[in-house]
């Protein structure tokens, strides 16, 4: 499974920054019709990433746990 490691939040299996890109296909697929849902839960993942990654700069994890999320039409 393609899930945060802690306190890195490198993916579990592949090692990539998470959410990597099959955990992002996943979660995708899973809040298919829930976007506002699948905000609360990734800012909930980056407030955890915040305060268990103290050294590095807020809008890097923001960019990594959030801003890959696509856009409403």
């Amino acid at each position: 499974m393609h899930v945060p490691a802690h306190p890195s939040y490198a993916c579990r299996s592949c090692g990539s920054p998470w959410p990597c890109h099959q955990a992002r296909l996943a979660l995708v697929t899973s809040f298919r019709r829930n976007r506002v849902g699948l905000m609360v839960y990734l800012a909930a993942h980056l407030a955890r990433a915040l305060e268990e990654r103290p050294d590095v700069h807020p809008a890097a994890l923001a960019g990594q746990i959030l801003y890959w999320v696509p856009r409403r039409r």
